[in-house]
């Protein structure tokens, strides 16, 4: 019992201690020095498309992104920094959330481990930093299981209608917001104790304020033939489903970069010593313990699943982390806890190094260096061409990026017949553009050479103009390197359809 106590005393004065303290400060100074350096994602251009028309939903995601990006935009004006800013505050504040979370289940020394293992998390900085439906949903998320564990473990009956709100808004947030559904009548089916809110008043109110608060996203697909829902479900089936042991390889690899791999070992190793502990007698897991691993296992083990047969991506597991971290905190010592923190801060070292300085060119339009040179470039060729309307085909990215940079309204696939996203549902009437000139920006992440690439442009792209002639190509240099490149076409008298 004594050295119980005494490894518990040592936990806690070393969890607070200067040498943790110092790696965790360390961490948030060098996410706030990313704000600064780190460039306008299409991620951010494109959420902020969505602020500017409002809605009330979006036909790829639900609408608290735009709604937190639009806010912040209104008070702070249309900078990149405001943009990184909203998301690194709404992350700061899931860090908190998280904590007081972690503290109804451990003590306040591994409540604290439990808050420094997530902020050492590649996971955390990426919300901080890029804006997509997950930094909204995260809070909201962590908020749900707040209230919910308040409404079941301390019978506070009022906590049944915050906890539908918060499950609401984090529906309003993502989709995946359905297994905060799934872990809640799980762990009610399973946990003999409290079974008894399953068919209760208490939780038909849940229901209802869930239901009331998602009815932004209900009202929008009804109204629009239910498009984001099939998308997201019946679309991302046509996409292609076939069993490849890559996609789960994928999935290790680039959860165990989020999360840093002692902290996704740790996960894995514990999900089987439940299993060997309790086998599939899920009733005997202490109800504290159940109820964290409800709102993981889920989420966690379905999308592992899933990627044998379709490629999941690196943000979709994130929500599953909030309780599983705080479940496999219980295991962790300080010793562990340094060992993590010592390698987040050398990742985010290197990190801030090829933010910075671009060693490592990314072959893909998912980058955040160019985008500047690329829109002041564009508007230099537009000016040769002023009554030339402008438009892109690589579904929203460079479209997004040019709305954001340029004055005046981008195009997307739309302007040659092709489904262009959200750019489908903001009203455009494209027949106001017939019998104009355009300039077709087509990006080359995998270049060769630096002529432009006109044998590759569809020939269904050619019915829709009388003419598409090259023009010289966007060079974006780095060091006097060229490291992106844009073909350029000008295309005469549109015929609008």
């Amino acid at each position: 019992m004594a050295k119980v106590y005494a490894s518990t005393w040592k936990d806690r004065h070393e969890v607070g201690g200067y040498s943790v303290l110092t790696l965790c400060i360390l961490l948030i100074v060098i996410r706030f020095f990313f704000t600064g350096i780190m460039g306008l994602m299409p991620q951010d251009a494109y959420y902020y498309f969505y602020g500017q028309h409002l809605a009330l939903s979006y036909f790829d995601h639900p609408p608290m992104i735009a709604y937190l990006l639009r806010f912040a935009t209104s008070l702070f004006g249309k900078k990149v920094i405001v943009l990184k800013m909203a998301d690194a505050t709404v992350t700061l504040c899931t860090l908190l959330a998280f904590y007081h979370l972690a503290k109804k289940f451990l003590s306040k020394s591994k409540a604290l481990l439990a808050a420094a293992l997530l902020s050492s998390t590649i996971l955390l900085s990426i919300l901080s930093l890029v804006s997509t439906p997950d930094v909204p949903l995260m809070l909201c998320w962590t908020l749900s299981l707040h209230f919910l564990y308040e409404a079941i473990f301390n019978h506070k009956k009022i906590n049944w209608i915050w906890s539908g709100i918060f499950c609401g808004l984090s529906f309003d947030s993502k989709y995946t917001a359905v297994f905060l559904i799934i872990g809640l009548v799980g762990f009610l089916i399973i946990a003999k104790p409290y079974r008894k809110y399953l068919f209760s008043r208490w939780l038909l109110l849940f229901l209802l304020f869930f239901t009331l608060t998602l009815l932004p996203v209900l009202i929008w697909n009804a109204s629009n033939g239910f498009a984001s829902f099939k998308y997201q479900s019946a679309g991302r089936a046509q996409e292609g489903i076939h069993l490849d042991v890559h996609g789960f390889l994928g999935v290790i690899g680039h959860q165990s970069a989020i999360l840093l791999p002692f902290l996704f070992i740790s996960l894995v190793y514990s999900i089987y010593k439940i299993l060997k502990k309790y086998g599939f007698r899920f009733g005997r897991i202490p109800s504290d313990q159940l109820f964290l691993l409800c709102f993981f296992v889920p989420l966690f083990a379905g999308f592992f699943f899933l990627s044998f047969f379709y490629w999941v991506k690196l943000n979709w597991i994130m929500p599953a982390y909030l309780s599983g971290v705080i479940w496999v905190a219980r295991y962790w010592r300080v010793r562990w806890l340094r060992y993590q923190l010592f390698l987040s801060i050398a990742v985010h070292l290197i990190l801030a190094l090829e933010i910075h300085y671009y060693f490592f060119p990314v072959n893909s339009d998912d980058t955040w260096f160019g985008w500047p040179d690329l829109a002041h470039q564009v508007d230099s060729v537009q000016q040769q061409y002023p009554k030339a309307f402008i438009f892109s085909t690589d579904d929203y990215k460079t479209s997004a990026i040019l709305n954001f940079y340029l004055n005046e309204m981008v195009y997307a696939k739309n302007i040659v017949g092709e489904k262009a996203l959200q750019f489908d549902y903001i009203g455009s009437d494209l027949q106001v553009l017939k019998g104009r000139d355009a300039l077709f920006i087509d990006s080359n992440p995998h270049f060769q050479n630096l002529e432009s690439e006109w044998q590759s442009l569809p020939k269904s792209y050619y019915t829709w103009f009388d003419r598409i002639t090259p023009l010289d190509p966007i060079l974006i240099k780095n060091r006097g390197r060229v490291v992106r490149k844009f073909s350029v076409f000008l295309c005469r008298n549109y015929h609008a359809r």
